[in-house]
């Protein structure tokens, strides 16, 4: 039997909180990351993108939500799958669509590729394809922010899978003994690779249903719900910002196609695709948008600005030459350079 989307353990909400303009740039968002996910995942097939890579489709809310939320010079860690959460901090497609076809114009200037993203511009302090890798390093720009007196927050981001890697539990316990000014952030969508997360894991909610180990708050939301995300995102940035401790927030979603492109998700049990798309968080919000009175003109209008902004970015990844091979020893060491040093 497939499974449903599960029961979702949260307060109720305010409605008006959220406000025109944010509900907008909500929308907005998730949008761009769709369409230009789509269009990557339609470059691969003109064998335009070269190696995997892996997307958020159906996951968007996490990223909007979370990306609205946030100020300037809070820092973002991503996993692999990081294209999503680099596009909600304002990198651009340009540089994001470049990087996965190894250009110039690229994030990196080609060198990261889909699985490395990062922006410092943009406050994305990486994208790790380690497992968990990225949690203690999170700990690291907390505790930065706390010994500076700085009131930047750090955002790290994981999958379910991540539970069950040793580095999550030592990144909470440090985070919470030390206070420090993180939230963790668990996209469960249901999948470790070809895993269902609940075969492996002793509890029903991997990462909410091991907070109170560590002294926090047991957190469960709608992942596909933009306006629940926002309002939890900022519930907890806040939190960190006034030097209350760590938050662990577990965002339940679905990823609608399979792991990486090499991964046609066969192992999904029927039926279990087509109710999740019934919970679309695109499908959702412009539904939302419409509840409070948007007009039709404006959400097709957001919808069209960003086919249009994907076109762009399209042509001008395409026009960038490959990165020069005089750049391919530099950016190794902090000092720019290569040579071994004793």
């Amino acid at each position: 039997m497939a499974s449903r989307p599960r029961a979702v353990e949260s307060k109720p909400l305010l409605n008006d909180d959220v406000g025109l303009d944010r509900r907008l740039e909500l929308f907005r968002l998730q949008v761009e990351i769709r369409d230009c996910e789509k269009r990557a995942h339609d470059l691969f097939f003109q064998n335009m993108i070269k190696g995997t890579s892996h997307l958020s489709l159906g996951q968007e809310a996490v990223a909007a939500g979370f990306g609205v939320a946030m100020q300037k010079g809070d820092k973002s860690f991503c996993t692999y799958r990081g294209h999503a959460h680099t596009l909600a901090r304002g990198a651009s497609m340009e540089g994001l669509l470049g990087e996965l076809m190894l250009r110039d114009i690229g994030l990196m200037r080609g060198k990261g590729g889909s699985m490395h993203l990062t922006s410092v511009e943009h406050d994305v302090l990486g994208s790790y394809a380690i497992i968990g890798a990225h949690l203690p390093i999170a700990c690291g720009s907390a505790w930065r922010a706390q010994y500076l007196g700085e009131k930047d927050v750090s955002v790290v981001f994981f999958g379910d899978g991540t539970t069950n890697i040793g580095a999550f539990h030592e990144a909470l316990n440090f985070a919470s003994v030390w206070k420090l000014p993180v939230v963790f952030v668990c996209e469960n969508n249901l999948y470790m690779e070809y895993t269902p997360i609940g075969d492996v894991t002793a509890v029903k909610h991997p990462a909410a249903d091991r907070a109170s180990a560590y002294g926090l708050e047991r957190i469960v939301i709608d992942g596909n719900d933009a306006d629940v995300v926002f309002r939890t995102a900022q519930a907890g940035i806040e939190k960190a910002r006034r030097g209350e401790g760590p938050s662990l927030i577990e965002c339940l979603t679905y990823r609608h196609s399979g792991h990486s492109r090499a991964d046609p998700a066969k192992y999904r049990p029927p039926g279990e695709l087509e109710e999740w798309l019934k919970r679309d968080p695109i499908v959702i919000y412009r539904q939302r948008l419409k509840d409070f009175g948007v007009a039709d003109e404006t959400i097709s209008g957001i919808e069209a600005e960003s086919k249009r902004k994907v076109e762009a970015a399209t042509a001008a990844a395409k026009a960038s030459p490959p990165a020069p091979v005089e750049i391919l020893t530099t950016d190794v060491y902090a000092d720019g350079g290569w040579a071994w040093r004793n």
